[in-house]
């Protein structure tokens, strides 16, 4: 069956998609906007919370200004390698996950928190629900338009769509975590594997393991690339010198390195590595609550995660972290000139629908997204986080014999990739 390629209907007007090298002038009164929006939400934060909830705010922030400005991102890294072979963004993970590792790795070993308390990584099991909830995961973030951090910073990007998928992320992460006591409980798993704890490699052994991996991966995408001729990633407007810091495209392995400082930043201030979508079952869960719905029955709300339903979602770090990165993303856009709202059209309306039910509900059967279980999971060194990353790409070859059925786009082999 041959894949079909249609011109995407919305994408020409996506601020985050947009052609031409030409740099917009900055919205200023939304610069400002931004800015006291996180000022507002820092002192508040700061007057009622613990001091590390503005702390990760500011990480956020920075999270989701370094996301915007490098346009990094996963769903359409995974699309690029599956569709046309351009590896470049795939390497820039590679160069991610590197860092990632060697600063995980003592940290994990021997470290605490900046207060104190101890660090942990996240280690899940490996599954059924593992293996069903990323292959989900795979095709929902190519229908949606963006992952986790990708709908989080496309939404800070004023991409109007996106509003539907994450309206629906929520709704299947909810969904996810009412049936993910079956998944975990009924279905058949092996216990969680960590390449340092559980293989007798240590952190050293498995540090020199994963960077070994990183660099064939790496390999094997130039060997793919010059295979299928590939072509290049279409250039971005982008400013000189220093001034690019604030203004146009960052260099994709400029942006890998800060992710994954602001990553092993985030495992010193709350003791655990960045994650995103356990906020978006949180949110649905009180929603359905404030509906009359008996959440607290559930599963998934027993023990450790009772109080967080009973809380504030002031108190839960993720919650915190995923406000900081759309705030950055919009002062990010809006210093680029680049924050306007889009066009919804049926067909990628329909699309989000779908894409946000599948990621949600695959994110909570695997333990995470492509933040939580992919980036954090092989940063922490676990088994499950490389396995989610094969599920999530076979995911996607699927997602592109779908994607014109909703009027979405496949890159094709003479394109170039943006």
């Amino acid at each position: 069956m041959a894949i079909t390629t249609v011109q995407p209907v919305d994408e020409t007007k996506d601020p985050i998609a947009r052609d031409g090298l030409a740099l917009n002038p900055p919205q200023k009164i939304l610069i400002a906007g931004g800015v006291i929006a996180a000022i507002l939400l820092f002192v508040y934060l700061l007057a009622t919370q613990h001091v590390s909830q503005p702390m990760l705010l500011g990480i956020g922030l920075l999270l989701g200004y370094t996301l915007f400005h490098a346009r990094f991102g996963f769903t359409s890294a995974f699309r690029r390698m599956a569709s046309v072979g351009n590896g470049q963004s795939m390497r820039a993970h590679m160069l991610m996950l590197a860092i990632a590792v060697t600063l995980f790795a003592p940290i994990l070993a021997y470290g605490t928190t900046f207060f104190g308390g101890p660090v942990a990584g996240y280690v899940s099991p490996v599954g059924v629900s593992l293996v069903v909830g990323a292959f989900i995961f795979g095709i929902g973030m190519q229908l949606g338009g963006g992952c986790a951090s990708g709908t989080l910073y496309a939404l800070g990007g004023g991409r109007t769509v996106m509003f539907v998928t994450l309206i629906f992320f929520i709704v299947g992460a909810t969904i996810g975590a009412y049936h993910l006591p079956f998944w975990t409980e009924e279905m058949p798993a092996f216990a969680p594997v960590s390449l340092a704890t559980s293989t007798g490699l240590g952190y050293g052994g498995a540090w020199l393991v994963s960077i070994a991996f990183f660099g064939l991966i790496a390999w094997l995408t130039l060997v793919i690339e010059k295979k299928k001729k590939a072509p290049k990633m279409a250039p971005l407007p982008s400013e000189k010198g220093w001034k690019r810091i604030f203004r146009g495209s960052w260099p994709l392995f400029a942006a890998a390195i800060v992710l994954a400082v602001l990553n092993a930043l985030t495992l010193m201030t709350r003791g655990t590595p960045w994650g995103i979508t356990s906020a978006f079952a949180l949110w649905g869960s009180k929603i359905a609550a404030a509906f009359g719905v008996d959440v607290a029955s559930w599963g998934y709300w027993q023990g450790a995660n009772a109080a967080s339903l009973q809380a504030s979602i002031f108190t839960d770090s993720t919650t915190v972290l995923n406000l900081g990165v759309i705030i950055g993303a919009f002062i990010a856009s809006a210093a680029g000139g680049l924050f306007k709202f889009t066009k919804v059209t049926a067909g990628n309306f329909a699309a989000s629908v779908v894409g946000g039910l599948m990621m949600g509900y695959g994110a909570r059967l695997a333990f995470g997204c492509n933040i939580g279980a992919y980036f954090g999971g092989i940063a922490s060194f676990s088994l499950h986080g490389y396995i989610w990353g094969i599920l999530a790409l076979a995911g996607t070859f699927v997602a592109l014999y779908l994607r014109p059925l909703f009027g979405l786009s496949v890159p094709k082999s003479n394109d170039s990739v943006c």
